[in-house]
């Protein structure tokens, strides 16, 4: 298997991608797919692969500064990664790569080029940067003929081949094509969109290895740090001093308080960036008085931290409280039975029966001030929260 590098959609593929299986990154205009091959040929270099990646657009050197602004030092897999110059011979420019197509605007010059990688090298990883370019200088028909035949020989040799794909207004009968068996895997790239694109997704349309349910997950593009899995609000509520600001600023990597007299009057909010994913959270005040705003982030939030302090169950009639306002939404939740060190903590499945809650609904026990539990409740709500998108 060839891992993607991308968060998530390695596990949908049930693992990466297959040897001799070719992958499509189909993307709308206007999202930022060219990222998710680029990802992929550092996620293969960093477990030991060799990659080629065919460069249309731009000039090679251009690409390598792309990579680090993404923060992937490709300097220490020079004889792991090997670049195709496919522009500047298109500009009248030299070139210093070891594969370059001297007639970019010709098909037949750049099957050569592709047909020499695939038959010289040991099973490496193909990554077309942009196989739009390709088709706008070479023609649709006579690119999707080379495609069947490079991905044809691909299997054959044992490569995996990726392609970057942004779905300009070709004719149907291409999109189509590439919507259909031209290729293993179509990967669809997306936005959430009024008159601007603001937000941006991916899912898998078909994979003939893996089990395809069509979930879709939103991601953000970080310089540095690539594709993230974007979670765009999770919410941490519960009752006075349960230690919900603790909680939040334990779980984030940046994050911030407004206080008054000791205690939170307003709210917390923090960002927290873990294991390929990006989510801000929103911590509500305890007080009765705030509960409208507990019903308004709900409405608008993805997931529920309800924060607990172990050592005080009369608080536990107002916590109840709480998460019904948040249950009211339909949201996954975790409860995060907080302040474990002290004495006469309660243990999670003590605070279970205490709230009456099913076997299926995770209790995290969790110190707070010392971090201890708290990217545990991350990726179980996480979990909870993917598995409904």
């Amino acid at each position: 298997m060839v891992e993607t590098g991308i968060p998530k959609l390695d596990e949908f593929l049930g693992g990466g991608i297959p040897k001799g299986k070719s992958l499509v990154y189909y993307s709308q205009p206007g999202v930022e797919g060219e990222v998710f091959g680029m990802q992929t040929v550092y996620g293969t270099l960093k477990t030991g692969g060799t990659c080629v990646f065919v460069v249309s657009s731009t000039i090679p050197d251009i690409v390598k500064g792309q990579f680090e602004e993404f923060g992937w030092d490709i300097s220490s897999y020079k004889d792991k990664l090997l670049f195709v110059d496919s522009y500047n011979p298109l500009i009248g420019a030299q070139s210093n790569e070891r594969y370059v197509v001297s007639n970019p605007d010709k098909i037949e010059d750049f099957h050569k080029t592709i047909m020499d990688i695939i038959k010289e090298l040991p099973p490496s990883t193909i990554v077309f940067g942009s196989l739009s370019t390709i088709m706008d200088l070479c023609g649709e028909k006579e690119t999707i003929e080379a495609v069947r035949t490079w991905n044809k020989m691909a299997m054959l040799y044992d490569h995996t081949i990726v392609y970057n794909f942004t779905a300009w207004p070709y004719s149907d009968e291409t999109l189509n094509l590439i919507k259909g068996d031209l290729f293993n895997s179509i990967i669809s790239i997306g936005g959430i969109a009024e008159r601007v694109i603001f937000g941006q997704y991916f899912g898998i349309l078909k994979s003939d290895w893996a089990d395809v349910n069509r979930k879709s997950m939103l991601f953000r593009v970080l310089r540095p740090g690539g594709i993230k899995i974007f979670i765009p609000k999770i919410l941490v509520t519960g009752p006075f001093d349960a230690g919900k600001s603790t909680f939040v600023h334990g779980l984030s990597t940046r994050a911030i308080s407004v206080d008054r007299l000791g205690t939170t009057i307003a709210m917390d909010h923090g960002h927290v960036d873990y294991k390929g994913f990006s989510a801000d959270i929103f911590g509500t005040p305890g007080q009765e008085r705030f509960d409208p705003i507990i019903k308004l982030l709900s409405g608008e939030s993805m997931g529920v931290f309800l924060v607990v302090d172990s050592t005080n169950p009369s608080d536990f009639i107002r916590a109840k409280h709480m998460l019904d306002i948040t249950k009211s939404y339909g949201l996954p939740y975790v409860v995060i039975a907080n302040k474990q060190d002290l004495p006469g903590a309660l243990t999670p499945d003590e605070i279970r029966e205490q709230f009456h809650l099913p076997d299926d609904v995770p209790i995290v026990g969790c110190i707070a001030k010392f971090k201890e539990g708290v990217f545990e409740a991350f990726e179980i709500l996480i979990n909870k929260i993917t598995r409904g998108i």
